[in-house]
């Protein structure tokens, strides 16, 4: 008897959303819109001209998406509920926003030096304006 298969190394999730996919499925599945949806397109093609195989086919894959077994056209699971999220990685406006981040830590530095430059500047003219080298004004 093998261990189980553990989560990492199994198939990853589809980008697809379940739901969107579901919702096809129950209100079109006879023509395959689902299938088209989730890039299986030849078995899509098939669904259409024979009507969801005659209602089974169609039957079958409702069931299938439901229990969020359904594969997409490359082998993946589409198992999530969300729709436009990508489970792959950061998006790019995910990455602009950590670049702004970056950036706004950058500046937010320098200013902090360009204070304590200033800062140590008033300091001196302060002390030449005691002992009476700067005049006052």
């Amino acid at each position: 008897m093998e261990p189980p298969e553990p989560r990492a190394a199994q198939a990853p999730v589809s980008e697809r959303s379940r739901a969107v996919a579901l919702g096809l499925a129950v209100l079109g599945g006879v023509f395959g819109l689902h299938r088209f949806y989730t890039g299986r397109i030849q078995s899509g093609i098939w669904m259409c001209l024979t009507f969801g195989g005659m209602g089974i086919w169609y039957l079958y894959d409702v069931v299938v998406l439901a229990a969020g077994d359904f594969r997409d056209g490359d082998g993946r699971r589409v198992a999530r509920w969300e729709v436009g999220h990508a489970a792959v990685g950061p998006t790019a406006s995910d990455r602009r926003v950590t670049d702004l981040e970056d950036r706004m830590l950058g500046l937010e530095s320098q200013v902090g030096e360009l204070a304590e430059r200033l800062d140590f500047a008033e300091r001196l003219l302060a002390q030449a304006r005691e002992r009476g080298s700067i005049p006052k004004g």
